[in-house]
């Protein structure tokens, strides 16, 4: 085996830890592979005899990379969209593939990805490299251009606001199934007040429909107000198919055959207290959402 196949190898070894960090770091799939795919041309030009620690250190590239991603972000504002829903990762109810069990290992639904979008690059990726890859802060330190305890302290401000706005959900899948079958149950009967049943009094809806139909992005809150915007949508209840959504119940609505929306839902105490919807045709259209089919 020669040098380059042996660097393969090991890249290839190391995709799925990484990819993982990437998507934690930045809640998107395409910028993801960027990030990983940038990390491997980074390692083609540098001479491997002067890393000691192969998987430290492409771990590291991909924070750095994934930290630029998010301070370019920062600076044109992309989040300038009213709302933003991150990319969710679709899959059948009987369960994950290999490849998202490695994405999603921490159980980072959608409504943890929400939380982590209003925190501050250095943040961000302090909080995501300690708190769910157990990175040293020694090692966080120089990613950020900080010192360890400073380091420390914007995990702590992260994790302060990612407990107070993050809901746990609840874990039983069969649970979760039976109030959200309860809640599309109600949609497609018209039933307002079994909506009110099922929803959390104070339910946040976010719908991201993007960039080209932005004045139909929104954020409810209250179980009043989401109950009528579900009963506004009724028709699409119909066509809707029940999913695991970055592995919670969650539901893909489908129009002529096609997916219309991705509802990310978020089960807590046996009410459903976040929905995130993803309706951008754009970003749909690069999911994967082939597997509903197998």
């Amino acid at each position: 085996m020669d040098d380059n196949d042996w660097l393969n190898r090991q890249f290839d070894a190391n995709r799925p830890h990484l990819r993982s960090v990437a998507y934690k770091m930045l809640g998107s799939l395409s910028e993801a592979d960027d990030a990983v795919q940038e990390t491997w041309i980074r390692l083609s030009r540098t001479d491997t005899a002067e890393i000691e620690n192969l998987g430290g250190w492409l771990t590291t590239v991909t924070a750095r990379v994934c930290l630029n991603m998010l301070r370019s972000r920062e600076s044109r504002r992309e989040e300038s969209l009213s709302v933003h829903v991150p990319d969710p990762i679709v899959s059948n109810e009987r369960g994950l593939d290999p490849e998202d069990q490695a994405l999603l290992a921490d159980s980072v639904g959608l409504a943890l990805l929400v939380v982590l979008e209003t925190l501050t690059p250095a943040e961000r990726l302090s909080f995501v490299l300690h708190d769910m890859f157990a990175m040293r802060f020694e090692d966080i330190a120089p990613i950020v251009d900080r010192s360890p305890a400073a380091a420390r302290q914007l995990a702590s401000r992260a994790r302060r606001r990612v407990q107070g706005s993050a809901p746990v959900p609840d874990t039983d899948l069969s649970r979760q199934r039976e109030v959200v079958d309860a809640f599309l149950a109600a949609a497609r009967s018209g039933d307002f007040e079994a909506l009110l049943e099922v929803l959390d009094p104070d339910i946040v809806l976010r719908a991201d429909s993007g960039a080209a139909m932005v004045a139909a992005s929104r954020e409810l809150r209250g179980a009043a107000e989401v109950a009528k915007q579900a009963l506004a949508f009724r028709r699409f209840a119909a066509g809707s198919r029940v999913a695991l959504v970055n592995g919670a119940i969650g539901v893909v609505n489908l129009q002529d055959g096609k997916p219309f929306a991705v509802m990310g839902i978020t089960v807590a105490g046996g009410k459903i207290v976040e929905l995130d919807i993803l309706a951008d045709p754009e970003r749909l259209s690069r999911l994967d959402l082939a597997v509903l089919d197998t």
